[in-house]
């Protein structure tokens, strides 16, 4: 029964991304597809549901599930040899151009990985999309990659905005999705839209606990879904590692909630275990964030473009890949949802930054950077957006201080400044202020 009910649900979450896989199938250039993301943000889910309503019929192959299947692509590949096949595994008909062709967990087959070149090819009629979780991690050595063959799409948890559609508010979504200056919206939706921030931040966007909350409400199983997820999470560790490296990357995965609650957040590697260096832990980093589930945000020197050429490698922030998930870590209570503004400081405001470094990463922001001086002035994100670059500080309450801000402008001279508070749309000069359920927006350009 539960089951039924969270496919009825999940038909109603429609992702932001699906009109990307539309132009992906429309585009007369288009390669074999790769969607990435971390386990559980629903990319199975997005494909069959794209292929049953884009196309005729669906061809699912799922290789962790059958491991078999890769002695299809063992041999010589020959794509019509491999789509004949895999009609007989199937038992139905996979038509070019009808068919979508869906190929789950491609992880575990670097050879049926390899043969997207050859369909690209020799074999473009073809429509074929490929989901892996953890590509950067299993793939790479045994077999060679499609460099240029492929496109690429990611999918994260569930943004705010997603979120929204996802517990039916679609029309609140829209409202705030369509603004495009700085005026305060009315107060009431402003109220409204805080409530519900406050309420995603303790779901968080991973499709299973919006589900779950939106088929009883309850938090309490919601919670239970995240800690179900985190275990899962832990046990991929040493699944697909040794198990020394198995041990280094649950240690640094646990560390993230700690050191997030900081007040001075950046990584370090000490609050591990004293005896720690950089260069024993930096492949348990890059694992992280390879599987997607930490995101790397980098001290700059300068704000100069290309921001890339003026990070610092050595340090950083590390943010969960979901407020949800990170709640759960902390054990954060379910009270702290009805109680005030409270989930919005709690822990330094650990829940806010990670929240905006999500909305950065889902809204095409991938490269996280902030800026800090000796002066213990930090400003929380920089964004390059169209050759210019904006700052962002984040905070957590309704509070004006602008402290960084003003010693970033006074030194930088931007064109604007901009902040994320739990206070409405306003802009002050050059300085504008994002209500933090609406930092999708950033930076919108008045």
């Amino acid at each position: 029964m539960y089951f039924i009910t969270f496919l009825c649900i999940l038909i109603f979450m429609k992702r932001d991304i699906y009109n990307k896989l539309i132009e992906w199938k429309n585009n007369t250039q288009r390669k074999p597809l790769i969607l990435k993301g971390a386990r559980q943000v629903g990319k199975t889910y997005l494909l069959k549901n794209f292929g049953a309503n884009e196309y005729e019929t669906v061809a699912y192959i799922n290789f962790e599930e059958d491991p078999g299947l890769n002695n299809i692509f063992e041999s010589r590949i020959q794509p019509e040899k491999i789509i004949q096949k895999l009609s007989i595994y199937l038992e139905s008909t996979i038509y070019p151009d009808k068919t979508l062709i869906i190929f789950d967990e491609i992880q575990h087959s670097p050879q049926a990985l390899n043969s997207l070149k050859y369909f690209h090819e020799n074999a473009n009629q073809y429509h074929i999309a490929a989901a892996g979780s953890l590509l950067g991690i299993k793939i790479g050595q045994s077999a060679p990659f499609p460099v240029g063959k492929v496109n690429f799409l990611d999918l994260y948890p569930f943004s705010f905005g997603e979120y929204l559609e996802g517990i039916g508010k679609s029309k609140l979504r829209h409202y705030l999705k369509t603004k495009k200056d700085f005026q305060p919206i009315e107060t009431s939706f402003h109220e409204d839209l805080i409530d519900h921030l406050r309420m995603y931040l303790f779901i968080g966007g991973m499709p299973e606990a919006i589900v779950q909350y939106r088929s009883d409400g309850n938090l309490e199983k919601v919670r239970n879904v995240q800690k179900n997820l985190l275990e899962a999470y832990t046990f991929d560790f040493s699944k697909y590692t040794s198990k020394s490296e198995a041990i280094k990357i649950a240690n640094t995965w646990h560390a993230i909630p700690g050191q997030l609650a900081k007040e001075n957040k950046k990584f370090q590697f000490s609050e591990i275990s004293k005896n720690v260096r950089a260069r024993e832990y930096n492949e348990a980093i890059q694992w992280l964030a390879d599987a997607g589930l930490a995101y790397k945000s980098f001290k700059i020197k300068a704000p100069r473009l290309p921001l890339s050429g003026y990070r610092e490698d050595n340090i950083f922030k590390l943010f969960l890949l979901d407020t949800g998930l990170l709640g759960a870590m902390l054990d954060i209570s379910q009270k702290t949802v009805i109680d005030g503004n409270r989930l919005f400081s709690e822990y330094n405001g650990a829940f806010m930054e990670n929240y905006v470094a999500q909305e950065l990463v889902s809204n095409n922001h991938k490269n996280l950077y902030y800026w800090s001086s000796k002066s213990a002035a930090e400003v929380d994100f920089i964004v390059q957006y169209k050759e210019q670059i904006f700052p962002l500080e984040v905070k957590a309450g309704i509070s004006r201080k602008k402290k960084s801000l003003k010693v970033y402008g006074e030194k930088y001279s931007p064109l604007v400044l901009s902040r994320s508070t739990l206070m409405n749309f306003r802009k002050d000069d050059n300085i504008c202020n994002y209500s933090l359920y609406g930092v999708s927006l950033f930076p919108l350009i008045d």
